[in-house]
C-alpha cells in the first residue's frame, strides 16, 4: 500500500476502537496517534502519560505542550515500575515489567473512565525488534493501530509532516532507565545522573544523544553527523565537564555514534 492507503487504514482501525486511552509519551510515534485519534474520535480519547522516574522532565513538560497545543485531551498517571523488585533488578525483561505496570494502571483508569480500548504507539518496524513491552501490551489487550496500518518509523513521520506537526523529526527518546546497563540496579539516584548527563549534552547543542551508565563510566553516543564536532578538542573538553558535572568519574565516546538500543548489543 502506498502511504494514503496506509493513512486510510489507520482512521478505520482508530474507528473501530470505539472509544480509547492512548498511552502518550510525547515521542514522535505515540504524539502522532495520540493527534490521529483525536483527529478521529474527539473526546472519545484520552492520551495518558505515565509520569514516573524514569521520564524525563523535559519530555514531561513537551508532551504536555503538545497536547495542549493540538487540545488533545490528556491525563498524567503515576506509576511505580522501579519499586517492582523485577524490575529494578535490571535483566533483559525490565521492559516488560514496565509496561505491564503501565498498562495495569492503564486498564484500571479505563474502566474507571468508561473507555473501551487500549492503544499504544507500536510502528510496524517495532515488531521486528526486540522488545519485550510488546509482550505485555499484548497480555493486556493494547491495540497498535500504527502497526496494524502497517506504518514504519519513517512513514509516521511522514504523515506527521504532512499534518504540520512539530514532533515530526524529534529525536527518538526512550525511558531513562534503558540507558542503565543490564544487571546494574535501575534507582533514581542512576536515573537522575544520566538526565542531567543528557540535559547538559543538549545544551552543548547535541540534539539526539544517549549517556549509557556503566557505573562510574558514562559512554556518550552522539549522532554520527554530530560526531566531528565532538571531537574537536574543545568541545571533549566540554563534554567531560558536563557529563562528570552529573556524577560520572570516567567519560568515554562511543565511536558507532548514537543508534537504538545498543545496550542489547551485550544479551546473548
Amino acid at each position: 500500500m502506498d502511504l494514503a492507503a496506509k493513512a486510510s487504514l489507520l482512521t478505520q482501525k482508530i474507528q473501530e476502537l470505539g472509544s480509547v486511552l492512548v498511552a502518550y509519551s510525547g515521542g514522535t510515534d505515540s504524539a502522532y496517534l495520540a493527534w490521529a485519534t483525536h483527529q478521529s474520535l474527539g473526546d472519545r480519547m484520552l492520551a495518558v502519560i505515565a509520569d514516573s522516574p524514569s521520564l524525563p522532565r523535559a519530555e514531561l513538560e513537551a508532551a504536555e505542550k503538545f497536547a495542549g497545543e493540538h487540545r488533545i485531551p490528556m491525563q498524567v498517571i503515576r506509576t511505580s515500575e522501579l519499586q517492582k523488585p523485577e524490575y529494578a533488578r535490571n535483566d533483559s525483561q525490565r521492559c516488560f515489567y514496565c509496561k505491564d505496570e503501565l498498562f495495569t494502571t492503564m486498564e484500571a483508569a479505563r474502566a474507571r473512565l468508561g473507555f473501551e480500548h487500549l492503544a499504544y504507539g507500536m510502528n510496524a518496524d517495532d515488531e521486528s525488534q526486540f522488545r519485550p513491552g510488546q509482550k505485555a501490551a499484548a497480555m493486556h489487550g493494547a491495540a497498535a493501530p500504527l502497526a496494524d496500518a502497517g506504518l514504519t518509523k519513517v512513514e509516521v513521520r511522514a504523515l506527521a509532516r504532512e499534518a504540520g506537526l512539530q514532533i515530526w523529526d524529534k529525536p527518538a527518546s526512550a525511558c531513562l532507565a534503558s540507558r542503565i546497563e543490564y544487571g546494574r540496579r535501575v534507582t533514581e539516584e542512576n536515573l537522575q545522573q544520566v538526565e542531567a548527563a543528557e540535559a547538559a549534552l543538549h545544551d552543548l547543542g547535541f540534539r539526539q544523544v544517549r549517556v549509557r551508565h556503566h557505573g562510574e563510566i558514562a559512554r556518550i553516543e552522539i549522532a554520527r553527523v554530530d560526531l566531528p564536532r565532538a571531537l574537536e578538542m574543545g568541545a571533549l573538553d566540554r563534554i567531560t565537564a558536563a557529563v562528570r558535572g552529573a556524577g560520572f568519574i570516567y567519560v568515554a565516546l562511543d565511536t558507532q555514534g548514537y543508534r537504538s538500543g545498543s545496550m542489547n548489543d551485550a544479551l546473548p
